[in-house]
């Protein structure tokens, strides 16, 4: 009995690190998340006024 406690409670220690682990991933996502999307953002609004502009000057606005 005392050794299927000794081996659960290594297996709980184990199941710890591993979650540490996954909530350290996760962290690290999401920050990559967010930076992607504020590439993506400005990548969009790049277009938009490059598109805006060629618009423009194809209709001798400027």
């Amino acid at each position: 009995m005392e050794a299927q406690v000794a081996k659960l409670s290594a297996d709980m220690e184990n199941i710890k690190i591993a979650v540490t682990d996954i909530k350290i991933d996760i962290r690290e996502l999401r920050r990559d998340a967010k930076m992607d999307f504020r590439l993506l953002f400005g990548a969009l609004i790049v277009v938009a006024l490059g598109l805006a502009g060629l618009m423009a000057k194809g209709f001798h606005w400027l």
